[in-house]
């Protein structure tokens, strides 16, 4: 789940780290709010595709909204991380169970994670909590819709990628990431520049499946003792 995990955490951490360059103005509060809006939330079937390059070599990426379920009051929602890479080894499928992917990996309800050849194994309740929490520790960067609406920013910029041209929302991290958002793409991302390596969104629809179609091995949940 490495891979998974180190993708996931460098999206979100571009996303939720903005810090405004001097004498910047940020974009009118109703910009932001709306986009904020589009980046925290989603609707089952959206999923954007991105090309992942890095020191370590170049893959693809895939953000979606799988499915939903109702929890009392709330509806749930599915989304996926698809990281692929050049060795099917380092590939894996990580879904979390969530409220908003603003909560998803601080928090979720639920997580699904197939990794390489092996098999899916779902971790349910207080250990996908658990498991949220400890993949968020030393960032809060995680809940990126709520520190979203708090973000100071570069500004809107035309960037160019392999799934065309977009108006988007440029911010730089104080890490020196620097991230595009637009209300247009599913999920918000266009493109990301980082230390660790860049993504830049090939496409996109309102169509996704689940990528993972076996029934997952289900986790004991923990008890207290």
């Amino acid at each position: 789940m490495c891979l998974a995990g180190r993708l996931v955490t460098t999206i979100a951490f571009a996303a939720l780290a903005p810090v405004v360059l001097a004498g910047q103005a940020p974009p009118p509060p109703g910009d932001l709010a709306d986009l904020c809006k589009t980046v925290g939330q989603g609707q089952v079937g959206q999923w954007a595709a991105f090309d992942a390059t890095g020191s370590s070599g170049s893959g693809k990426l895939r953000l979606a909204v799988v499915g939903s379920e109702r929890s009392g009051d709330t509806t749930l929602y599915w989304f996926e991380v698809n990281a692929a890479g050049k060795d099917p080894s380092h590939s894996g499928v990580l879904q979390m169970l969530a409220p908003s992917l603003a909560s998803g990996t601080v928090a979720p309800r639920a997580l699904i994670v197939k990794w390489g050849g092996q098999p899916a194994v779902k971790v349910s309740g207080q250990m996908a909590a658990m498991m949220g929490q400890s993949g968020g520790q030393g960032s809060s960067a995680f809940d990126w819709a709520a520190h979203c609406t708090s973000a100071r920013v570069v500004g809107w910029e035309s960037v160019t990628v392999p799934a065309g041209t977009f108006r988007a929302l440029h911010v730089t991290g104080d890490d020196g990431t620097d991230v595009w958002a637009s209300r247009d793409v599913p999920l918000g991302m266009v493109k990301l520049r980082s230390a660790k390596g860049d993504l830049a969104l090939s496409a996109r629809g309102s169509d996704a499946k689940s990528s993972i179609t076996e029934k997952p091995m289900e986790m004991p949940m923990m008890t207290k003792p």
